[in-house]
């Protein structure tokens, strides 16, 4: 039987659009919104902010099982396309996008770009199984994706925001994000709960068995992923209200590179291995891992580093509206080709 989205997965492009609603409804029957929300700051941290951006990240690292690791370095082939598409195609590809299509908007453009440094870790399983890919390969790569995301994530935004611009001639890039600050976002909204999810998964597994924790824990954990992304868009577009009527315009801006990149993403990650000779489950596997972004770490960073209200927040929030539909379109590709594959 085909594997179908859950209700809120298959959903998740209504939701966000209905936060986004909900959000500029109360920026604009409780104006004091904005007060209230920076009451709650401590220094540049926003305190119930932080807590639903940790909670955004929690539940997909704790699904990650990172005993698998050792396992992945088994297939040498399989592994070398997967770091190849997600850590040097992939951001150079979004860095090019950000930059034909953004370049005269740099804050645009460098929310696109910290969406294309953040590689998939939760939504992919999702696709993979839709796509009939090998679900033990997807949670290789999502493991090693997670580890690579930790150790290298910063250094990623110094080289494609404050290097390779200035590298490649544009001067007038206004745009410089922080390194110390980057480090710190990534530190607090990836690395406590990359240890919050790698001890959860250790210590609930050791206690409870593997299976209880895979059938019972995850199921009851994985919604809590959504409910922090949408109270995070309610919260800042509670905060947009005088510029509600540019958004939709905005909206289009943004989809356009993001559904560019999606496709040629996917079409080149799967014809690479498909030139490899990787079997067709690995090869879906590798596909959406290096198609799809971790948009919740985008956001997360995009926050810390400009603010809630910031047009590099904004550009992360449109990553997931765009992200669903347009994978939805490209399972069903994925197994038309699946049916190619059988053929040959």
């Amino acid at each position: 039987m085909q594997p179908k989205l859950k209700f809120l997965d298959r959903y998740l492009t209504l939701w966000i659009f209905l936060a986004m609603s909900a959000g500029v409804a109360l920026g604009y029957g409780f104006p004091e919104m904005s007060k209230v929300t920076n009451s709650l700051s401590v220094g540049t941290t926003n305190i119930p902010l932080a807590v639903g951006l940790i909670l955004m990240m929690y539940p997909p690292l704790a699904k990650v099982d990172y005993t698998l690791l050792p396992q992945v370095f088994k297939d040498k082939k399989v592994l070398s396309i997967s770091l190849l598409l997600n850590w040097v195609i992939g951001p150079v590809l979004m860095f090019i996008l950000a930059i034909l299509f953004l370049r005269n908007e740099p804050d645009y453009m460098v929310g696109l770009i910290l969406i294309g440094l953040a590689r998939c870790i939760a939504m992919v399983i999702v696709w993979n199984d839709l796509a009939k890919g090998n679900r033990e390969y997807a949670a290789l790569l999502v493991a090693l994706n997670s580890v690579f995301q930790m150790l290298s994530y910063s250094f990623l935004v110094w080289l494609f925001i404050n290097v390779l611009p200035k590298q490649l001639g544009w001067g007038n890039f206004s745009v410089s994000v922080p390194m110390g600050d980057v480090v710190k976002s990534v530190i607090i909204y990836l690395g406590i709960p990359f240890v919050g999810g790698f001890l959860s998964r250790y210590f609930l597994v050791r206690l409870k068995g593997k299976e209880w924790y895979n059938r019972k824990f995850i199921p009851v954990l994985s919604p809590v992923t959504l409910y922090a992304l949408l109270f995070t868009i309610v919260l800042m577009f509670s905060l947009k209200g005088d510029k509600i009527l540019e958004l939709p315009m905005d909206v289009i801006k943004v989809a356009i590179p993001l559904t560019i990149y999606f496709i040629i993403m996917f079409f080149t990650s799967f014809f690479i291995s498909k030139l490899m000779k990787v079997p067709y489950d690995k090869n879906a596997s590798i596909a959406f891992t290096a198609t799809g972004n971790n948009f919740e770490l985008a956001i997360a960073v995009s926050i810390a580093v400009f603010g809630i209200h910031s047009s590099q927040a904004f550009v992360g929030v449109i990553g997931p509206l765009v992200e669903v539909p347009v994978l939805i379109v490209l399972v069903k590709i994925s197994l038309y080709l699946k049916k190619k594959y059988e053929r040959v």
